[in-house]
């Protein structure tokens, strides 16, 4: 088993783009980011893509032995698990109201109005996305519908270690509570103090959150799957996590729902030689210093103006704090693509179908008819991630690894289900009959067009013919 398992986690038309032969070097040597040039005439193809998985074999392995322990042993394997990955031996993992109202004092004034800002922006677009219910009624007295219901209760995932997120506990809780969940229970692992980040625990006050425990990883995933002595299972699991979290989401799927199974977080900037190179080396390094295995691409139309942002990101790279983790995601996960137009450029934005897009081109909302899939699209100069990660309102909670082709952002959607409603009257049931008994029969239920036929003679109704 892995040492630590625990749970952290421009123009619309480019003037005359240059269509190089082959990748323009930097002074510096080679590019940061690997290159591909797209040549006239052909089309750039997934298979070019090098993706990280969401997890590898052996995180698959190490949690499904994990979520297999904690649903035998419950609490005990939560408390081995714990002090393993977390360095921390505890007895009880549910935070006390008490403990959570003095760290929220120390949370300083400036991120505390911060994250009540977020939260209300995050609140009012979700509000929004509420249903209702729905019914309709036809001439002949059959009334058909849909019941919009919230789910029972949910487990938002809060990141630890290296990464900690209270925007993520916001994007995860608030659509939560909108849509009406009474329940809403956050995990996250604790510091070896046996401590929580206290922005995390102010963002859950803030949210709605009514239970928040100490415990992080694939252990806290079965916890809130299956429950233990000390907490009950609930209903649908969310939230970021490492590998280890997110094979374990893979592992519980199907005994409780999941919002997704996140890989790596990822960023495409689409940029002609009219948007600023420094802008768009700073965005694509805000991604890539999430983590090593965070892709970065760059899809633009000259090897120059490729070079130009790369060595922007060298200069910031001289300021970051974070050069380590940012050099090496860019290294071993970063991607220009040099196009010699936009349509082709935009094709290769739907091949990569980002998590986060951004278009560094003049009149950039003019191009959202061509864009088919991306998690979020930040449009122009003035919109970078950062915005959509923390304050804008639309949930940062997106589809990886390219699932942006066939998945959404997190909504309010995710924490209700729907129930079809139907009810018949004689009348109704009479029309219907006939079509009722001949798929029936087709299908070879017998007991199907016996209950239509049953219902029709009782009330004197002939039954319909049946069809040889």
């Amino acid at each position: 088993m892995p040492a630590n398992p625990a749970g952290q986690a421009a123009s619309s038309n480019p003037a005359a783009p240059s269509t190089p032969d082959a990748p323009v070097v930097p002074a510096a040597g080679k590019p940061l980011m690997r290159r591909i040039v797209v040549p006239p005439g052909r089309a750039f193809e997934r298979g070019q893509i090098e993706r990280p998985g969401a997890f590898s074999a052996d995180a698959l392995r190490a949690a499904t032995s994990i979520v297999e322990d904690v649903r035998t042993r419950g609490d005990a394997a939560l408390r081995d698990y714990t002090e393993k990955f977390d360095g921390v031996r505890l007895e009880g993992f549910r935070v006390p109201d008490a403990a959570i109202e003095a760290a929220v004092s120390q949370v300083g004034e400036g991120l505390a109005q911060a994250l009540e800002a977020a939260a209300a922006h995050i609140r009012a677009f979700h509000e929004r996305q509420r249903q209702q219910s729905w019914f309709c009624t036809r001439p002949d007295g059959a009334l058909v519908g849909s019941m919009v219901s919230p789910l029972e209760s949910v487990g938002v995932y809060a990141p630890g270690g290296r990464a900690l997120y209270p925007s993520s506990v916001l994007m995860n809780a608030i659509p939560a509570r909108v849509a009406g969940v009474e329940r809403i229970v956050c995990v996250t692992p604790p510091a070896k103090d046996g401590s929580l980040d206290p922005a995390i625990l102010l963002a859950c006050r803030i949210a709605g959150v009514t239970e928040v425990y100490s415990i992080g990883g694939a252990q806290a995933i079965a916890a809130l799957a299956y429950g233990t002595e000390s907490i009950a299972p609930v209903v649908k699991v969310t939230g970021p996590g490492n590998a280890y979290v997110a094979a374990a989401k893979k592992v519980v799927s199907g005994d409780v729902g999941i919002d997704m199974v996140a890989g790596p977080s990822e960023v495409c900037v689409v940029a002609d030689d009219t948007a600023d190179p420094a802008l768009v080396a700073i965005d694509l390094m805000a991604q890539a210093e999430h983590d090593p295995l965070a892709s970065c691409y760059l899809v633009t139309f000259s090897g120059p103006f490729a070079d130009a942002v790369e060595e922007a990101i060298g200069k910031h790279l001289a300021s970051s704090p974070r050069a380590e983790i940012t050099k090496a995601s860019l290294e071993s996960q970063g991607l220009a693509i040099i196009c010699p137009d936009l349509d082709t450029g935009l094709e290769a934005v739907n091949m990569i179908a980002p998590e986060h897009l951004e278009i560094h081109l003049e009149h950039a909302i003019d191009l959202l008819g061509s864009i088919r899939n991306a998690g979020a699209i930040f449009l122009g100069p003035w919109t970078p991630e950062a915005v959509g990660d923390y304050l804008a309102g639309p949930n940062h909670t997106l589809p990886t690894g390219g699932t942006a082709r066939f998945s959404s952002p997190l909504s309010v959607d995710d924490f209700v289900k729907k129930s079809s409603v139907i009810q018949y009257s004689a009348s109704a049931l009479e029309n219907d009959a006939k079509a009722i008994v001949a798929i029936a029969d087709h299908e070879g239920l017998w007991a199907h067009a016996r209950s239509v036929e049953y219902r029709l003679a009782h009330q004197g109704t002939p039954a319909p013919a049946r069809q040889q």
